[in-house]
């Protein structure tokens, strides 16, 4: 099963404005929860760019890898 349908991806932001305007204190937080049970699997506090590339970089192993590949590839990053 892909990973994007295992898993939702959840970005809550602390300001309206986009990452490259944001304040360089603003924090984002990035979540992945497993739609199955709503448990939350790996989670982000960031600064807005970086979470701005690594929303990015989610998105891609979300919809290029398969529930179990994308689980280790990013456990295995923290």
């Amino acid at each position: 099963m892909r990973a994007n349908r295992a898993f939702e991806l959840i970005v809550s932001r602390e300001g309206l404005e986009p990452a490259f305007l944001a304040d360089p204190r603003r924090l984002d937080r990035i979540e992945v929860v497993s739609i199955d049970d709503g448990e939350v699997i790996l989670f982000w506090d960031l600064p807005a760019k970086q979470a701005a590339k690594l929303v990015r970089e989610l998105r891609g192993d979300l919809a290029g890898l398969d529930a179990d590949a994308f689980v280790e590839k990013w456990v295995e990053d923290e």
